[in-house]
Formats: structure tokens, C-alpha cells, sequence
């Protein structure tokens, strides 16, 4: 375990719930100092209480910054409360993200917009402000995409389409990076049980159905865990995957395969 003077800083967005709030406990097992970023300030102080429980071995350090992630001021206070309480940078776990479901026939094109804002303009923004940072620590970047990034998926257009678009940017940005020895990877869950689909309309009895009918859409029958997830993301941000860049990593319990005969 690396020391406190040593120890490596994660800024996480997203981690007030699901695969965020789980990455963030598992890099802090691992030994990482946090910085958290969500709109949710309650849930923010529950995960930095989790993971501060979680390192009985030793002691990390958590900050809170909450905010709209899609405000450019926002990043910037993000990162500045990051540097100015840990005076570095090692890896940017872009974990923020909605759902917006419906077909591009019908949903009108504000929807997009807001799926965008939050999926792909947000990252960017974040992405930029810790680039410099990022450089100076030979670090890493891993964003969260989707499967529905590889796959297309009807009743999802919007959805999918800014996956792709995650996608992409993490495959350019990492070619970008890479003379910089930054490294820049993705992972792309399967359905995983968090409460992105509650939060995009679903009822109790609806994300029920979901999931059980999720059971044979991916090939290993059942749905993903978030802590799944945050364990691959711990693998890409660190030195485990030293050679690894421009990867996009399906934790799909193998959807990603799946056809229908």
C-alpha cells in the first residue's frame, strides 16, 4: 500500500450513487486519495463515509464538490478543490451519466440536448480541465460508456448515440495522449442493477420486469453488479494496465454477443 505522501488522487463524477459511488469505494480500498464530484451533497457524505470505513488498513482522504457537472465553472471547482487539497492528479473516472429513453421519431430534439449535455459535453469539459494535471502524473483517464455504445438498441436512439459518441472520444483522446504517456480507456456495461433506469422513468414493477427479462439478453443469464464495473475501472486507471490505451472494455455479461437465431 502506497504511502499517505505517495498515495495517488481519482476524481470521480457521478459518485453519489451506482457505478460511481462503487468506484469510489473499491480506488479507495486500493489506497487512492478521492476527490467526488454529484449533485446529491447527502449521498456524497454517505460515500465518503463508506469508503473511509472501508480502509481500516489505512487512511484516505475524501473531498466533496457538488455541482451541476454540465456547468464549466462547476470542473473548474472540481479541480481546483482537487489540487489545492491533494497537489495531484493520477486518474479521472468520468462516471456521470443519464438515460433518456425513446425513439429519435418521437422525443423531441430538447431531449437530446440534455442527454448530450450530460453524457458527452460534460466529460469533455471535465476531461479538459484535468488534462494538464493528468500529464504531470503520467495518469490515466476511464470513462464509462455502455454497451450501448457497440450496440444499437431501438426505444434507446439518443442514449445510444451518445455512448458511441463517449466511445469515440475516448479512442481519438487516447492517441492524443498517448505521446504524453496519458491513457485514456472505457469500460461498457450490460445492464447493471443501479437506479439509472428508476431515474428515467421507470416504476418499481416495470425495472422488476426489466430485470428479469434482462436474464436473457446477456449470455451469463442474469444482470451486472456495479462493483463489476468499479473493479474493471480500478484495472484501467491504474498501473496494471500499463500498456493498455483506446480500450473499450465490455462488462456486459456478454450481451455485447448476443443475436437472436
Amino acid at each position: 500500500m502506497a504511502s499517505a505522501e505517495a498515495r495517488k488522487v481519482a476524481v470521480i463524477t457521478g459518485a453519489s450513487s451506482g457505478i460511481g459511488a462503487e468506484t469510489a469505494v473499491t480506488l479507495a480500498k486500493a489506497g487512492y486519495n478521492l476527490s467526488i464530484t454529484g449533485r446529491d451533497e447527502a449521498a456524497l457524505e454517505a460515500v465518503k463515509q463508506e469508503c473511509v470505513a472501508a480502509c481500516k488498513d489505512h487512511k484516505i482522504e475524501v473531498v466533496i464538490t457538488v455541482g451541476d457537472i454540465t456547468k464549466e465553472e462547476v470542473a473548474k471547482k472540481i479541480v481546483d478543490n482537487t489540487i489545492a487539497k491533494f497537489d495531484r492528479l493520477d486518474a479521472l473516472v468520468n462516471a456521470a451519466g443519464i438515460l433518456v429513453g425513446g425513439g429519435a421519431a418521437k422525443l423531441p430534439i430538447s431531449d437530446y440536448d440534455k442527454q448530450f449535455d450530460v453524457n458527452v459535453r460534460s466529460m469533455i469539459i471535465i476531461t479538459q480541465a484535468c488534462i494538464p494535471h493528468l500529464i504531470k502524473t503520467q495518469g490515466s483517464i476511464v470513462n464509462v460508456s455502455s454497451i450501448a455504445g457497440i450496440c444499437s438498441f431501438a426505444g434507446a436512439t439518443y442514449y445510444c448515440m451518445s455512448k458511441a459518441a463517449v466511445d469515440m472520444f475516448t479512442k481519438c483522446l487516447a492517441l492524443e495522449l498517448a505521446p504524453k504517456q496519458v491513457r485514456v480507456n472505457a469500460v461498457n456495461p450490460g445492464v447493471i442493477r443501479t437506479n439509472v433506469h428508476k431515474r428515467a422513468g421507470m416504476n418499481e414493477e416495470e425495472y422488476k420486469q426489466f430485470l428479469e427479462h434482462s436474464k436473457t439478453t446477456h449470455a451469463l443469464g442474469r444482470v451486472g453488479e456495479a462493483d463489476e464495473v468499479a473493479k474493471a475501472i480500478a484495472f484501467l486507471a491504474g498501473a496494471d494496465s500499463s500498456f493498455t490505451t483506446g480500450v473499450l472494455l465490455p462488462i456486459d455479461g456478454g450481451r455485447g454477443i448476443m443475436a437472436p437465431r
